[in-house]
């Protein structure tokens, strides 16, 4: 043997010490749990995995979605056009804030072929309603379903 190969290696490098400043550390751990995407025929399980995807995550969005954010004011202009006044409270920019967040999650979780159907919808608990709509069904239909697949 040669002296080279009974050389130990030199030892990793310490961590780094506990006297970090507040600054140098980590002030926020981020989530690591994949947001759950539509797949056809997986509804429920896909309502499942939102469900506690969003609890988890901000369960305020998850409140948006199954309760609505609230009213938006609007207006209608000379020619009969309706129109979203901006907000002008603090509550309406948060409640604006967490609504473009639900719908925004929402659309990240469809498959990239039903986008445009769900795009135009400005409230997430309508497009939550007619996600469940489009591809949860009724019992009937599953039942229909069921005896083709046989």
């Amino acid at each position: 043997m040669s002296a080279s190969q009974d050389e130990i290696p030199p030892p990793p490098p310490p961590p780094p010490s506990s006297s970090q400043t507040p600054t140098q550390q980590t002030p926020y751990t981020i989530s690591t749990i994949k947001l759950p995407i539509l797949k056809k025929g997986e509804y429920d399980i896909w309502v499942m995995k939102m469900e506690h995807y969003l609890a988890y995550t901000d369960y305020l969005i998850w409140e948006v979605i199954q309760n609505e954010n609230g009213p938006v004011s609007i207006t209608t202009d000379t020619q009969g056009q309706i129109k979203v006044l901006p907000p002008r409270t603090t509550e309406e920019i948060v409640a604006r804030e967490r609504e473009r967040k639900a719908r925004t999650t929402l659309l990240m979780t469809l498959p990239e072929d039903h986008l445009a159907k769900f795009h135009k919808m400005t409230d997430a608990k309508e497009m939550w309603d007619a996600i469940k709509s489009r591809f949860g069904g009724n019992d009937e239909s599953k039942k229909i379903d069921t005896k083709n697949q046989r």
